[in-house]
């Protein structure tokens, strides 16, 4: 399992982007920083040339092990960037997060998260 997090801020907007390359249909990442507010976005960008099985999901739990986009990351495309927004996603409060792929396959299925925190 590989995935690497980048976390950045901008004013007050928090952006994470994870990378991730996985053989087995899984890959885990928790974040160094701790973060505060409303998710505003999820995208999701898988990779054209190693792409997921189709309905491969994302989570991301804060240290309750609640998920704060309350599914939104779930069913995700094989062959399409998506994005959800941030209404019908929930909040972090002073937490660490934990990124997680499931369900990607077993053939190094790739992609890119973004996920925006305000």
């Amino acid at each position: 399992m590989t995935m690497t997090l980048a976390e950045e801020t901008y004013g007050s907007m928090k952006k994470i982007k994870a990378s991730w390359v996985e053989a087995s249909g899984a890959a885990t990442a928790t974040t160094v920083n701790t973060y505060n507010g409303k998710i505003q976005a999820l995208t999701t960008i898988p990779n054209a040339s190693s792409a997921p099985l189709a309905s491969y999901d994302v989570t991301v739990k804060d240290e309750s092990s609640v998920d704060v986009l309350i599914g939104g990351g779930l069913n995700r495309a094989a062959a399409a960037t998506e994005n959800v927004k941030g209404g019908s996603m929930g909040a972090v409060a002073n937490d660490k997060l934990t990124i997680a792929i499931a369900n990607a396959g077993s053939s190094s299925g790739a992609g890119d998260i973004y996920l925006f925190i305000r």
